[in-house]
């Protein structure tokens, strides 16, 4: 079961860090990247949940009975 559950999180990992790159190309990132030298809050929340994710993910995965 450990295990079933650390690739479903591996996987929603590399849905959230996939959505981050776009998000990341989007155009009010950009502009705002040019004016605040910083990403948007969607790209940031979307690269800390599929960093967590992927992370707790692979625990499972390598953890698991």
């Amino acid at each position: 079961m450990n295990k079933i559950v650390g690739l479903v999180l591996i996987i929603i990992g590399a849905i959230l860090l996939y959505m981050s790159y776009e998000a990341s190309q989007s155009l009010a990132s950009e502009a705002s990247q040019v004016f605040t030298n910083e990403p948007t809050d969607n790209t940031l929340w979307y690269l800390i949940g599929g960093v967590a994710a992927f992370i707790i993910g692979l625990y499972a995965l390598l953890r698991g009975r």
